[in-house]
């Protein structure tokens, strides 16, 4: 009789605790992004959406202050900053016990603990030839120490990457310790293991089964991140829901102490577990302006201002006065990402180093109005770039000026009329110095801003006299074409990682074609300049080395970078905790949104 009392009290108990859960409304923030995600996997993501998403789900040991400024790095998994030895060379990381993956039918039903070996594993896929990372060249142009040799191995020999294999590059110590060592002084190497994107932990046995089952990484995320994927509809509808095993991660940032700010926010939330919201709904909305009437519809929270209606958001950088009444709030802040166009390189009409080549891009590069870009297309959410290296990274010289940002098309007509680009047959178009048709072929995406691009270009290069023809395809199709040297042109971006200003070398740096070199440009006097910058500190010293690296990118102009990006964002009075910060691309794990009631606006 007790016995029935009391297990009628316990199922009382029990509804009466679902019942107040149930009346306490969620916190559900509802962003969006620009463009599609291609995946989750941390070894074979590239782009910023999916990076980003990978890092609300996969642990990196490291992670930044989401206040401090200038930017710092501090623990997520590891229970301090790496120890750092033999002149940066030797790096020992130590992770905290008790921190547990997501469950997932390969751990048999058993809570499985992330440990040092899962590091191990996740830094030796990027090796792996079957993954085909597009990061890899993170590691390779630190040398982790026998990595490569594995790699090389595996395809020569035409067999599976050997992960057993014990190497001095990457090693577990202990169950919670491992170590890095690499062939050459590596002083930012801490900065990768502070990127989901390319040192988020996976578990070996998730990776197996999904081998086994014919399932590709990219769709089956299971990590120790603040959130798990909960739904997912390709490139139109994620959803990111808590983490219920994610109890490492609280709200312990540590703002300037002239920051009032950041000082507020951090007393507001300190201590408080990440994430701070239980769920997080995006949807992909390419087109500018169904997004922007999405966020004025409240039906989303928070978004970044499409440069279509940076005039109407904020006319002269103030937030209009309409949004101001309704309570929206505006974020403004200099972002490390850069809009370049390149040349291919390997392309018979554009590539190559022969003077008359180098001719034809510096005269395309100074045909192109930039000044129009920033203000008719851009809207004023772009600086001129002077080089491919952005503001808010190591290197960055905020007086520098080059022809990068010149817009002269009466240079550039002389540029090709002294190397031989003339219109031999009357017919108002340049011809190539052998007198075969010169036509330029420019990759290009389906949308508003691309459409506003191309009719911009075409402008440019009519100008001077020489065509060009537009090949619009999506922008997964395009990146694809792109790592594998088939596009003669294409606008696309470069967004920090990490605040090391060699990163926007590694665009340029000859080993890296088909990851970060899209262009292809392989010149070895630039080469020899990276390979010295990378292995010094942060200084005057590296500085230079990099200030003639980016002259030699000027002088051969494998890029024309356009702009470096002025962001602005806007969010609704019940969005709370966002701060711009350059290398936190998850940024939603620090906001905080007021809860709502199951289908409330």
């Amino acid at each position: 009789m007790k016995q029935a009392s009391l297990r009628i009290a316990t199922l009382c108990m029990l509804a009466l605790l679902h019942s107040a859960s149930a009346a306490t409304p969620a916190k559900v923030l509802r962003l969006s992004f620009a463009g599609g995600e291609n995946g989750f996997d941390p070894a074979q993501v590239s782009d910023t959406v999916s990076s980003a998403l990978v890092g609300s789900i996969f642990d990196p040991p490291l992670t930044y202050d989401y206040l401090a400024r200038p930017v710092t790095l501090k623990p997520r998994t590891a229970v301090a900053l790496p120890e750092v030895h033999d002149g940066h060379t030797r790096f020992v990381f130590r992770l905290k016990p008790g921190i547990y993956f997501t469950d997932d039918p390969a751990f048999g039903g058993k809570k499985r603990e992330l440990v040092a070996t899962d590091y191990v594993f996740s830094v030796k896929r990027y090796y792996d030839p079957a993954t085909r990372s597009p990061t890899l060249f993170h590691y390779e142009n630190a040398g982790l120490l026998g990595l490569g040799e594995l790699r090389r191995e595996a395809i020569a020999a035409k067999r599976p990457f050997d992960y057993d294999r014990e190497v001095p590059g990457i090693r577990a110590l202990d169950r919670y310790t491992f170590e890095v060592r690499t062939a050459r002084a590596a002083p930012r190497l801490p900065y990768v293991f502070a990127s989901s994107a390319l040192s988020g932990a996976l578990a070996r046995e998730v990776v197996q089964a999904a081998g086994a089952a014919g399932v590709n990484m990219m769709e089956r995320p299971v990590g120790t991140g603040p959130f798990k994927l909960a739904q997912w509809k390709r490139r139109a509808r994620i959803v990111l829901e808590r983490n219920p095993h994610h109890h490492h991660s609280t709200h312990d940032e540590q703002p300037n102490a002239d920051d009032a700010a950041g000082q507020a926010l951090a007393a507001r939330y300190r201590g408080q577990r990440l994430p701070l919201v239980d769920r997080v709904e995006f949807s992909v909305v390419e087109e500018a302006q169904p997004r922007w009437l999405a966020f004025l519809n409240r039906e989303l929270d928070f978004v970044a201002v499409p440069a279509e209606f940076a005039q109407v958001a904020a006319p002269g950088g103030r937030l209009a006065p309409h949004l101001e009444r309704a309570g929206v709030r505006l974020h403004r802040a200099i972002e490390p990402v850069t809009w370049y166009t390149y040349f291919g390189m390997d392309n018979p009409v554009t590539g190559g180093l022969a003077p008359e080549r180098v001719a034809l891009r510096r005269a395309v590069a100074l045909a192109y109005h930039v000044p129009r870009e920033v203000a008719l297309v851009r809207k004023g959410l772009t600086v001129p770039a002077q080089s491919v290296l952005p503001p808010q990274v190591s290197g960055f010289d905020a007086g520098l000026k080059t022809e990068m940002s010149d817009h002269d098309p009466a240079r550039a007509r002389a540029l090709l009329d002294l190397y031989g680009y003339v219109d031999r047959d009357g017919d108002g178009w340049r011809e190539q110095p052998d007198g075969k048709p010169l036509l330029l072929e420019f990759s290009a995406q389906p949308d508003q801003l691309s459409r506003a691009l191309q009719e911009l270009w075409q402008k440019s290069l009519t100008a001077i006299g020489v065509r060009v023809q537009f090949r619009t395809a999506t922008w997964q199709e395009n990146i694809k074409a792109s790592r594998a040297g088939k596009l003669m042109m294409w606008t696309t971006g470069w967004s920090a990682a990490l605040p090391d200003g060699g990163y926007f070398l590694d665009v340029l740096y000859g080993p890296n074609k088909g990851m970060s070199n899209h262009s292809r440009f392989d010149l070895p006097a630039f080469n020899a300049l990276y390979e010295r910058q990378r292995v010094l500190p942060d200084g005057p010293e590296r500085d230079a080395l990099i200030a003639k690296a980016l002259a030699l990118s000027v002088a051969y102009m494998p890029v024309k970078a356009t702009g470096w990006v002025r962001q602005a964002w806007v969010a609704h009075p019940q969005v709370q905790g966002y701060v711009p910060h350059p290398f936190i691309r998850d940024y939603w794990r620090y906001l905080d949104v007021a809860a709502r009631a199951e289908g409330a606006r």
